[in-house]
């Protein structure tokens, strides 16, 4: 793989930035404060830190070998327990995009579309998302790229719209929730926080250079405090209201005075978010594609991978149409099963598969001072293939001597001889 194909470090931050807050924006704060009431920012920041560690080990894995995932588990376990770890993963990729991908249809419909079929109207989302689902991994980067600009000015706008029409005593006094409701916030928001596993994806398809774990590391914390800031403006504009006001990036800029004079023009923002959110469910899809390309060993098909995963969400959403609420109950108790094992555990198990010649990492300075070595080993080394060269030359000029000495010497008892057969 040519640095051409692999994806870039600033990409990867940017899509644990961008697409780790925007998916958490929607019905995440409302439930939150259902939950937790005004402590509903501190089983988000307890799960935000258990992950960021994931992110980490798992990114500083990246660094010991320059590996994939895929390539790992075949040299340790085999081909066949490699196909299986793969096609179990992107499984789970498409698992962790039903959430997401229904509260946007019921975003689309409640913010923009109150009075139009929202399952009609967010069909073509399919399209989008089978296309992607074909794209490779570098187009990955190219889609972060375009969406995190997209993204930083529209949550600016929310929050400057937002920030000075709360009262922020509504989260005083800190922590006065039982225990128990605490620590049910953290299991219920356990499964929210799983963005681990795409960069076990990443593995290998990304150069890795010293400091670049924790450049991803502090871009992941980044992405959950602007989830947590937004959840504290959310419930300091409502209070104890903020469990009934759903889609807290709309609800929350409603008494901006501006408003009043310019209509909701927070809603320009909130379209542009809603895009990135969409492109923050095509990345699910497209690892999906990814892992079922290396499962099969075929990238020609990738459209029936990418085919096959659109059906599948489309199945889902048609199933839990206007069936939101179980929905997101039956998420919040049982889903972080699944995201203990595959954005947990199976990044830390990565740790104990034989990872062969341990690579080393080496600072700007370091690599071109070993350059600088290994140029003038090479002159060196080519002086002394010349001397060595040389030497046998000259010896062979000294072991051809004698001989030719010799030969003169018979010719020349040769010649004697003959004179006294003549006399």
């Amino acid at each position: 793989m040519t640095d051409r194909d692999r994806l870039s470090v600033r990409q990867i931050c940017f899509m644990l930035i961008c697409y780790n807050a925007v998916t958490k924006l929607l019905l995440y704060p409302a439930f939150m404060a259902a939950e937790a009431g005004n402590a509903l920012i501190f089983p988000a920041l307890f799960d935000l830190a258990l992950q960021t560690a994931v992110v980490w080990a798992t990114a500083y894995l990246s660094s010991r070998t320059g590996k994939s995932l895929y390539a790992l588990a075949e040299g340790a376990l085999g081909r066949v327990a490699a196909k299986v770890v793969y096609a179990l993963l992107g499984a789970y990729f498409l698992f962790c995009a039903v959430v997401p991908l229904v509260e946007q249809q019921n975003f689309i419909h409640d913010a923009f579309y109150e009075t139009i079929l929202s399952l009609g109207m967010f069909l073509p989302v399919f399209a989008f998302l089978f296309y992607a689902g074909i794209k490779p991994l570098k187009d990955v980067g190219a889609f972060a790229d375009v969406c995190m600009p997209v993204f930083v000015v529209s949550i600016g706008i929310i929050w400057v719209m937002t920030a000075g029409q709360g009262d922020y005593s509504h989260l005083l006094p800190i922590l006065r929730q039982p225990a128990g409701v605490l620590g049910r916030g953290i299991i219920y928001s356990f499964y929210r926080f799983s963005e681990s596993a795409f960069v076990l994806i990443f593995m290998g398809n990304f150069t890795y250079r010293k400091g670049d774990a924790a450049k991803m590391t502090l871009s992941y914390a980044l992405g959950g405090m602007i989830v947590a800031a937004t959840m504290a403006m959310f419930y300091a504009v409502y209070g104890p209201l903020a469990r009934t006001r759903t889609f807290a990036i709309i609800n929350s800029t409603l008494f901006f005075p501006a408003t009043e004079y310019l209509g909701r023009i927070d809603l320009i923002a909130a379209y542009a978010l809603d895009i990135v959110v969409l492109f923050a469910l095509a990345l699910h899809v497209q690892a999906f594609t990814h892992c079922m390309c290396k499962v099969f060993g075929r990238t020609d098909i990738n459209y029936v991978f990418s085919g096959a995963a659109n059906v599948l969400l489309l199945a889902v959403v048609l199933l839990v149409h206007n069936k939101y609420s179980p929905l997101q109950q039956i998420a919040a108790g049982w889903f972080f099963i699944p995201v203990a094992l595959f954005s947990y555990a199976l990044p830390l198990a990565a740790w104990l598969l034989p990872r062969g010649n341990r690579g080393r990492t080496l600072s700007r300075g370091g690599r071109k001072c070993l350059a600088r070595a290994e140029f003038n080993g090479g002159g060196a080394s080519q002086t002394s293939a010349k001397s060595g060269r040389g030497a046998r030359d000259d010896g062979k000029r000294a072991t051809a001597r004698p001989q030719i000495a010799g030969g003169e010497e018979d010719a020349g008892k040769k010649r004697a001889k003959k004179a006294k057969e003549g006399v």
